[in-house]
């Protein structure tokens, strides 16, 4: 697709200033007695792609919401760039929001969809600004179309043309995939990235969907309880959680409790029914006092699977459980076994389906394998079963 000369320009400005920040500093919001955001500083930098991710109640949309004028917080400030806008009303604030509801109108067709904002401004001359944006969406031979004639998707493109034709600092947008099928979701992140980095501007994207935050996003903050429970990039979040509720919330995770038996050379000695676990040090988020108990995690696509009779052939150095395969579940790229164990009930283990054991079916005896820096660790103070219904 052509840029115009117009448009890189623009972009390079955008981001050579701190313009399209957003700053929350000790934001909260509180309806009588219930507390929907508790105080928390958030800054989502110039030109990001940014997600708020959470399950429904947690608080990210009421955030979203604050910073776009909708809802006015009980405490803190909202600053976008250096200008403070927490008490200005949402028309002048230089953001525009796009929902999940297209909001398109039915009786304009798609080019006076989009010049909709710029003839309410009382500009004259759209045509070629209208043409651009349209040409970014991909959708200039459809211009003529109403908007009934187009898929769900092309309507949602029709929605961020109409947003960004504004020219605004920030873009917000609150669950705008929610509607479509599975295909055409997949399909608009890749498109919606796609925009962001061409027009350079700050996305704020609110979702219930941890594929769709990972998939998007430059950073993500993990909503849980009106707080953000750990912020970060997605494959930080992703290899790295801080609590079980984002190791759970974000994919799958197996935990084993284990004790603490020795530390050295940078690694921790675990035992769990009477075998032994490394764990690197840095990987720990909980205490590493000799005696004390850490939560032992491993993602299922992790750990290998090998047959009791073969155990001879797993190298030296990796860690090891042995277990009885309760179920396996054939589902194309891998085939996901639940893996009864000593140590942990229903372990969950994702091979994929390249050279496949036919020994490998309920009943048969294994042993689950993985490398020792694929492990991470927290506190076992902790729910091991947090964030599992809400990433249902």
């Amino acid at each position: 697709m052509k840029r115009s000369s117009r448009s890189s320009q623009g972009r390079d400005h955008m981001t050579n200033d701190n313009s399209g920040d957003v700053r929350l500093s000790g934001i909260s919001k509180t309806y009588g007695s219930f507390t929907a955001v508790h105080p928390l500083d958030l800054t989502v930098p110039q030109g990001s792609f940014f997600a708020l991710l959470g399950a429904s109640g947690c608080g990210k949309t009421t955030t979203l919401r604050m910073i776009a004028g909708l809802e006015e917080p009980s405490t803190g400030t909202v600053h976008l760039g250096d200008q403070d806008v927490t008490h200005l009303p949402p028309y002048k604030r230089p953001v525009n929001t796009v929902f999940q509801s297209y909001a398109l109108f039915p009786h304009l067709d798609i080019f006076e969809n989009v010049a909709f904002g710029l003839r309410r401004r009382g500009i004259k001359s759209v045509k070629k600004q209208v043409e651009e944006m349209l040409d970014l969406v991909q959708l200039g031979e459809q211009a003529r179309k109403k908007p009934h004639q187009l898929s769900g998707g092309q309507q949602q493109r029709v929605a961020v043309a109409r947003a960004l034709i504004n020219h605004p600092k920030v873009l917000l947008l609150d669950e705008p995939l929610g509607a479509l099928d599975l295909k055409l979701r997949r399909q608009m992140q890749l498109e919606l990235k796609r925009i962001q980095t061409e027009v350079g501007i700050t996305f704020v994207h609110v979702t219930h969907d941890q594929e769709e935050a990972m998939t998007m996003a430059d950073r993500v903050a993990v909503m849980n309880g009106g707080r953000v429970e750990q912020l970060g990039a997605p494959t930080d979040l992703y290899e790295n959680p801080r609590t079980t509720f984002v190791a759970n919330f974000l994919g799958t995770s197996n935990f084993i409790e284990a004790e603490i038996v020795g530390t050295g050379g940078g690694e921790i000695v675990l035992e769990a029914g009477g075998g032994k676990l490394v764990l690197p040090k840095e990987r720990c988020g909980a205490a590493t006092t000799p005696g004390g108990k850490v939560l032992v995690g491993v993602r299922p696509e992790k750990i290998s699977l090998t047959h009791a009779d073969d155990a001879g052939e797993i190298p030296e150095g990796r860690n090891r459980i042995t277990g009885t395969i309760a179920d396996a579940s054939f589902i194309g790229v891998s085939t996901q076994y639940v893996v009864d164990s000593p140590v942990c009930r229903e372990f969950a283990v994702y091979v994929q389906n390249v050279d496949r054991d036919p020994r490998l079916v309920p009943g048969a005896e294994v042993v689950l394998h993985w490398s020792p820096a694929h492990t991470f660790g927290l506190d076992a103070a902790q729910d091991a079963e947090a964030g599992v219904e809400e990433a249902a």
